[in-house]
């Protein structure tokens, strides 16, 4: 009778540490692009934790914030804070930066020309169409000497907004995910790192005209960005503090061709 007490006892006993071992936590993460591998270190590490990083790709940029919005999503890591404010005031949302990530300089990029100064009359360069990337697409043109726009604009100059544009360059607002792909078409495109990446592209090699990591920078910053009620989440924090380490920085400069610039 006892044995059968000892061995009844042992085996609740397993089963019960058991389930507390699969008590760990799910957490989705929205990225955009396919190529991820910081996220997928950071998952690894995080896994020993007990947490279950679970990263959910998009091909867009507005489907992420909507899913973290709607509570689809706990976290998402692809945007700029200039772009997610502009989210929040178009929808009436309040999603919130909770830490840094890198810098991803914008670049123009092209099939037909090798510089930027090659480009002629009448060429066609596409850019981003959504409001922050528009507005910072411009801004590139106008670095690179191309066109000038309104400065009353500030950080959201849109087509419309062009001022002075001397050889008549036909500028076209796409959607992001379709600036690589425009380059068929095109003699030049703004592509955001991620996208060009995506593409095939070395953003430190194969952009004609990159954007400077110098100057006012922080409205470009990428964030991992979560709802404003659960900024103090103490798993969220974790994830955090897995991803901002030298060991993700060495993979984001091997990954990007030190393209991406991490900036915690």
């Amino acid at each position: 009778m006892k044995k059968k007490f000892l061995v009844l006892f042992s085996l609740l006993f397993t089963i019960v540490l058991a389930a507390c071992g699969n008590d760990g936590e799910t957490v989705r993460l929205g990225v955009v692009g396919e190529n991820n591998e910081p996220w997928e270190h950071v998952k690894e590490v995080v896994a020993e934790e007990g947490i279950d990083l679970e990263i959910v790709t998009f091909s867009d940029y507005q489907t992420p914030n909507t899913a973290l919005a709607e509570g689809d999503l706990d976290l998402n890591a692809f945007q700029t804070v200039i772009f997610l404010d502009s989210f929040n005031e178009d929808t009436g949302n309040d999603l919130t930066p909770i830490a840094d990530t890198t810098l991803n300089p914008l670049g123009v990029y092209s099939e037909q020309v090798e510089e930027i100064t090659d480009i002629q009359e009448g060429d066609t360069i596409t850019i981003p169409n959504d409001a922050s990337n528009e507005g910072r697409a411009l801004i590139l043109l106008q670095s690179a000497g191309l066109i000038e726009v309104d400065p009353e604009k500030g950080n959201y100059p849109l087509i419309e907004d062009i001022t002075n544009n001397p050889l008549n360059l036909d500028i076209v607002a796409i959607a992001s995910n379709q600036t690589a792909r425009s380059l068929s078409d095109t003699t030049a495109a703004v592509i955001n790192v991620g996208m060009a990446v995506d593409a095939g592209y070395i953003p430190s090699e194969d952009a004609i005209f990159l954007e400077s990591a110098e100057g006012n920078t922080e409205p470009y910053i990428n964030a991992i960005v979560t709802r404003s009620d659960e900024t103090d989440n103490e798993t969220y924090q974790k994830i955090i503090d897995a991803y901002q380490t030298d060991e993700v920085k060495e993979i984001i400069a091997e990954t990007t061709q030190n393209s991406s610039i991490p900036v915690w």
